[in-house]
């Protein structure tokens, strides 16, 4: 995964914006799992894809929606403390 942050991955977080707001890996952005589909569009042409969450339980459930929608350059990075290790 450090590969991937290196070269500069999208950082999605799918937790709620109470719980991003409780604490989150510096540049990334807050797209709750419920919003996922409606915003698709922002996860278009991105080279490669980290989700991440709480647990890693939604994470899992974003990348499967967002392999249904075409888009395959996405990797479940767990939680987001995990993720968090490699940024700060």
């Amino acid at each position: 995964m450090t590969e991937l942050i290196s070269a500069g991955a999208f950082l999605v977080d799918v937790r709620t914006p109470e719980e991003f707001e409780s604490g989150h890996v510096h540049a990334s952005v807050n797209i709750p799992l419920d919003e996922v589909t409606d915003r698709l569009d922002e996860f278009s042409g991105k080279d490669h894809i980290i989700v991440f969450c709480r647990s890693g339980s939604r994470s899992g459930m974003a990348k499967a929606i967002l392999a249904q929608a075409g888009i395959t350059t996405v990797t479940n990075g767990g939680t987001w403390e995990d993720v968090k290790q490699f940024i700060d």
